[in-house]
């Protein structure tokens, strides 16, 4: 898919039930990287007790598309009609052009399903999502308190207008 040789090829397809346990470490890896050292310790420890990446991939999972090289699970996301659920990277596989072919795949998928803005939501401390979101031309909408992690985060809404653009059908998102 790729033609610049610094940028490995990336494959996206629709999530198996094989791909479980990949996709857990990669929810696990993102986790200890970007939120953990956030959270208040009473947060966390509620976080690591309540197994909510498994209960969230068990409800959600089959909803996903994961991202691979060489066959190897790198990257998931996962997004309803106009909303990013989650886009997640692993630190080892971050810089490589993996979540922008994620997020162009899901805004390919969002358009073909007649989505005109989609939407996301990241946390202030996460300037690199922020910075990321921006790049592809995301802007903030709205700014409001995150009750999830009872740590005082401060949620970013941010919105992208969708051009129409025609996806290949490979591209589209099939229910």
């Amino acid at each position: 898919m790729s033609t610049n040789n610094d940028v490995p090829d990336v494959t996206i397809r629709p999530w198996r039930i094989e791909d479980f346990d990949a996709v857990k470490a990669i929810l696990d890896d993102t986790f200890a990287g970007t939120w953990l050292p956030e959270l208040t310790p009473e947060a966390a420890r509620a976080y690591e007790e309540s197994g909510a990446p498994v209960g969230y991939i068990d409800e959600k999972g089959p909803d996903f598309f994961v991202a691979e090289i060489d066959g190897e699970v790198v990257g998931m996301v996962h997004w309803e009609h106009d909303f990013v659920h989650a886009l997640h990277v692993p630190a080892m596989h971050q810089r490589k052009g993996i979540a922008r072919a994620l997020m162009a795949f899901t805004e390919d998928g969002m358009r073909a399903d007649g989505v005109e803005l989609a939407r996301l939501e990241t946390d202030t401390f996460n300037t690199k999502s922020q910075g990321f979101y921006l790049a592809l031309g995301y802007r903030e909408a709205d700014r409001y308190p995150d009750l999830e992690w009872h740590s005082g985060f401060t949620t970013i809404l941010y919105v992208k207008t969708l051009s129409p653009r025609t996806a290949t059908p490979s591209q589209r998102k099939h229910a």
